[in-house]
């Protein structure tokens, strides 16, 4: 069965493609719930009309599904709390300027 920290590493490979860095140092994750074969994950987007909004949900369910004992996917997107640039890690910071 894939643990939280299993499903956080593959969340690495979802890459904001503008700014060139994965969703989880970006802080885009917001949460990840693995309940038996289901895991849940809950992301934002750095804006509402942020356009990669579908392939951000498609790469999730990809990336996560190869994981050992899931069966079911979930992604879940949310704009509450709304996103900003304090959400991201130090080294995340740096390489944006932050």
């Amino acid at each position: 069965m894939a643990t939280v920290e299993d499903v956080t590493d593959v969340l690495r490979d979802v890459i904001d493609p503008e700014l060139g860095l994965d969703f989880v140092e970006l802080g885009l994750i917001y949460e990840v719930e693995v309940e038996g074969p289901t895991v849940r994950v809950t992301y934002t987007l750095t804006s509402p009309g942020c356009p990669i909004g579908p392939q951000v949900s498609e790469q999730i369910e990809e990336f996560v599904s190869e994981l050992e004992g899931v069966e079911d996917v979930q992604p879940v997107m949310t704009f509450s709390p709304p996103w900003t640039p304090e959400l991201m890690s130090e080294d995340a910071k740096f390489a944006l300027g932050f």
